[in-house]
């Protein structure tokens, strides 16, 4: 490819940026069906269009992708209902027609995009174990000196992404993610409603529990709080209320 092509990075074009959102699925402890969380996609795309990025949506499989259904500010349940960033992005028919059709992360381009950022939400702790696409380009991207993100439960994709040598990604790294006391919280909750019974969990594994049994150095800012972590050129956020944090600390990473 040519260096003068417009599709490959230079410092005469914006930012690009690649957002990786999870396919839709049934939770195989709950029997829920599972997605991508609102916010750990339109934060991130607020604080990077504003900066001037050009940001594309993915997703491992592609194809329509569907939200977790207590992330949309519109959900009778009132849980996300503070969340303007996500109401607006669902208003506006353009963005919201971007989850109509995503394409897969096979075609990701890794000399077209800045930086990847994988969001959460309740799908990849069931989907990511076979996204082998997400798990060579997430690792690529880290090789390569570009900015590879996650967030929240799409810090699952550190218990699978290897190095061309073939060792764990999040081997000795300082990372962050859903917390073992935010799981505390979740399971609690549906426990309390009697949508569980109490010897079953929302989720099949732990995040903090899996990056420390990986050797990474997981930290956290406590329960619910918005919290980033970069270490080099990987930036980890610790849950739904982190979008913006990740995509500042992504925006710092790359010097601006």
């Amino acid at each position: 490819m040519s260096l003068k092509d417009p599709n490959v990075v230079s410092p005469g074009r914006p930012k690009r940026v690649a957002v990786v959102v999870a396919n839709p699925a049934v939770s195989t402890t709950t029997g829920w069906p599972v997605g991508f969380w609102w916010s750990e996609l339109t934060h991130p795309y607020y604080e990077l269009t504003e900066k001037g990025y050009e940001v594309e949506i993915f997703s491992p499989a592609g194809g329509r992708c569907e939200a977790d259904a207590m992330s949309d500010p519109r959900d009778p349940s009132g849980y996300s209902a503070s969340d303007l960033i996500s109401l607006g992005f669902l208003h506006t028919p353009r963005l919201a027609a971007l989850l109509d059709d995503t394409r897969p992360v096979s075609a990701i381009a890794l000399d077209r995009f800045d930086a990847l950022v994988v969001a959460g939400g309740q799908a990849p702790m069931f989907t990511f174990e076979s996204a082998t696409d997400l798990h060579r380009i997430f690792a690529a991207f880290y090789e390569a000196g570009k900015i590879a993100c996650a967030l929240c439960h799409g810090v699952a994709v550190l218990r699978y992404a290897r190095l061309s040598n073939g060792e764990l990604l999040a081997k000795g790294k300082t990372v962050t993610g859903f917390a073992n006391v935010e799981e505390d919280f979740a399971d609690e909750a549906v426990w309390g409603m009697g949508l569980l019974p109490r010897d079953r969990h929302v989720m099949p594994w732990r995040i903090e529990d899996e990056l420390r049994r990986l050797g990474a150095n997981y930290v956290q800012a406590g329960r619910w709080r918005g919290f980033a972590v970069r270490d080099g050129n990987l930036v980890t956020g610790q849950q739904n209320f982190s979008g913006g944090e990740t995509a500042r600390l992504l925006i710092q990473a790359l010097g601006e």
